[in-house]
C-alpha cells in the first residue's frame, strides 16, 4: 500500500510541476505582487471552517464526555494536526485520524469512544462531501452550461456513491472491527498489543451507540457542510487579492468540484497534481485563466504549509514533553528513596 502511495505521490508531483512550469510566470508574479502581504490573512482564516468541523466532532463526543475533558479548543488543536498529517505527510489520508485518536486519549477518554467518534466523523464527512460536491456540480452546470464537460465528473461521482453506502450499512449492521480483531489474532498467533489496542468489539459497540442518535449525526453532518461552504471563501478571497475577482457562487462551484477530485483520488498524498489540475479544469469553465488557477493553487499550498507545519511542530513538542515526564517518573520510581519507601 505504501508503495502505491509513493508512486501516486511521484506522479502527482510530476503533474503539478508540469502544470506550474507551463504557465506565464510573469502574470503569476504580477498577481502575487498585486496581493502582497494581505494573502497571509488566509492562514488564520482557515481556523474558522476547521472550527465548524470541530463543532461536529465535539457533538459526537459529548454524550461520552460530559465532563468536557476534550474541549472544543483542544479538539481544534487536534484537528489541525489531523489535517496537517493528511495534507503534508505521505499517509494516504488516514495517518491524521490515527494521530488524532492517540492525542485525544491523553485527556483520559476511552480509546474505543474516541475511535468511534473519529470513524463516524470520517463517514459523515463522506456524506457531507457528496452533498457539497453535488451542490458544486449543479452550480457549475447552471453557471457555465458545460454539461458535456461535467459528464465524466458526474459519472465518477455516481460510480463512487456505493462506497459511503456500503460503509454506512457495514458499520451499522456488521461487526467489521471485531472481525479485524479475529483476523489479527490469527495472523499474530493469539492476543497481542495490536489486538488489545484495537479492541474491536468495544469499537463496534460504540459505533452502534452513535447510530442510535440519528439527530446528533445529522447535526454533525450540518456542521461539516457549513465548514465546506465556509472554506470556499478562501478561494474567493484569494482570487480577489490576486486581482482575478469571481463571484461567491463561482468560488463555491470550483471549490466543491476540486474537493470532489481530491476525494475520488484520495490515495495521492496532499492531492499533488489533483488540486492543480482540478483548479485549471474547473477554473476554465468559469472563465478563470490557467495562470490565475495555478496562482490560487500555490496560495492554497502555501496556506497548507503555513497552517500545518506549526501544528506538526506543536504535536512533536507535546510528544517530547510527555516522553520527558514519563522518563522522569520512571527514574523517580527507581530512586533509592522510592525503593526504601516500598521496602519500609
Amino acid at each position: 500500500m505504501k508503495y502505491l502511495v509513493y508512486v501516486a505521490g511521484l506522479l502527482g508531483l510530476t503533474l503539478a510541476i508540469v502544470l506550474v512550469v507551463h504557465q506565464d510566470w510573469t502574470a503569476i508574479r504580477a498577481a502575487f505582487n498585486h496581493a502582497g502581504w494581505a494573502l497571509l490573512w488566509l492562514v488564520p482564516f482557515h481556523a474558522f471552517p476547521l472550527w465548524l468541523d470541530v463543532l461536529g466532532w465535539r457533538n459526537l463526543l459529548a454524550p461520552r464526555d460530559p465532563q468536557r475533558r476534550a474541549t472544543v479548543t483542544f479538539l481544534l488543536w487536534v484537528a489541525t494536526i489531523r489535517e496537517a498529517c493528511n495534507r503534508l505527510l505521505p499517509v494516504a489520508n488516514v495517518g491524521g485520524e490515527i494521530a488524532g485518536i492517540r492525542i485525544v486519549k491523553w485527556r483520559g477518554l476511552d480509546g474505543a469512544v474516541v475511535a468511534a467518534s473519529v470513524v463516524m466523523e470520517v463517514l459523515l464527512t463522506l456524506v457531507s462531501q457528496y452533498i457539497f460536491a453535488a451542490l458544486g456540480i449543479l452550480l457549475l452546470v447552471g453557471l457555465t452550461e458545460h454539461i458535456g464537460t461535467m459528464n465524466s465528473v458526474i459519472g465518477a461521482l455516481v460510480a463512487g456513491l456505493p462506497l459511503p453506502i456500503v460503509l454506512i450499512l457495514l458499520l451499522r449492521h456488521g461487526k467489521p472491527f471485531s472481525r479485524l480483531d479475529a483476523v489479527a489474532e490469527k495472523l499474530l498467533g493469539g492476543p497481542s498489543r495490536l489486538t488489545a489496542l484495537l479492541d474491536g468489539a468495544r469499537l463496534d459497540e460504540e459505533i452502534r451507540v452513535l447510530y442510535a442518535r440519528p439527530l446528533r449525526l445529522a447535526v454533525t453532518c450540518m456542521w461539516q457542510l457549513l465548514g465546506f461552504i465556509a472554506g470556499s471563501f478562501e478561494s474567493w478571497l484569494a482570487l480577489q487579492l490576486l486581482g482575478y475577482p469571481i463571484t461567491v457562487w463561482d468560488a463555491l462551484a470550483i471549490e466543491a468540484a476540486t474537493h470532489t477530485l481530491r476525494y475520488m483520488i484520495f490515495f495521492v498524498p496532499a492531492g499533488l497534481g489533483v488540486q492543480e489540475g482540478g483548479l485549471v479544469l474547473f477554473g476554465h469553465l468559469i472563465g478563470l485563466p490557467p495562470d490565475a488557477a495555478i496562482a490560487l493553487s500555490l496560495v492554497k499550498r502555501a496556506r497548507e504549509v503555513g497552517f500545518g507545519v506549526p501544528a506538526l511542530l506543536s504535536w512533536q513538542w507535546a510528544e517530547a514533553q510527555r516522553l520527558r515526564h514519563r522518563i522522569q517518573a520512571d527514574r523517580a520510581s527507581l530512586s533509592p528513596e522510592a525503593t526504601e519507601n516500598r521496602l519500609g
